[in-house]
């Protein structure tokens, strides 16, 4: 029962939607209706908080964290814990509660990477701080850092279920990124540290 229930909570949880919370609490626009229409940390900075930013950064972390800390503390099984991880991070994605409408996931799926293994966290942080310095693209930092997170689970910790999670995790990051990878390709994407267009 608790494989199945862990996995469903965490996808609720998961679905709670910190940037159009916050933004309600501090009347700020929807963010899936202003800026680039993401509710993210990114757009609620873009539109003109950064305590909001910030807040909805913490927030959409925690999605991850919580549920994956509730099911290593249970001693679930690593296939649950995927299942579990892999859920938070569809919860985000796509919510429930807010028309199934979410972010891109990068937040909470640093949530989940983070209560799994902090050391594989800590090699992908490193892999988007490099790409980052060289390229100056937020965006390309974080799906390098996403392509690197199977190799680097597999590497680490060797656990078969938390690869696949994390293949799984990384082709949807891809996915909901297709417009960041357009830009890239026509070189029409902001840098770090510049001005949306």
């Amino acid at each position: 029962m608790i494989n199945i229930l862990l996995p469903v909570i965490a996808y609720l949880f998961g679905s709670i939607s910190s940037a159009v919370i916050v933004s309600r609490l501090m009347r700020l626009p929807d963010p899936r209706t202003s800026g680039s229409n993401n509710p993210g940390a990114t757009n609620v900075l873009r539109l003109g908080s950064k305590t909001g930013a910030a807040l909805t950064l913490v927030g959409d972390v925690a999605k991850g964290i919580v549920p994956v800390l509730i099911a290593r503390y249970l001693a679930v099984g690593d296939w649950t814990l995927a299942a579990t991880g892999l859920a938070a991070f569809l919860g985000h994605l796509y919510p429930v509660f807010f028309g199934f409408k979410g972010g891109k996931g990068v937040a909470t799926a640093l949530g989940v990477l983070l209560a799994i293994s902090p050391l594989v966290t800590a090699g992908l942080v490193l892999i988007w701080l490099a790409v980052a310095a060289i390229f100056h693209y937020s965006s390309l930092a974080a799906l390098s850092a996403a392509a690197g997170a199977p190799l680097m689970i597999a590497w680490l910790d060797g656990r078969m279920s938390l690869v696949v999670m994390a293949i799984v995790i990384a082709v949807l990051l891809f996915w909901r990124h297709r417009s960041n990878i357009a830009r890239l390709i026509n070189a029409e994407e902001s840098r770090i540290g510049s001005k949306s267009k």
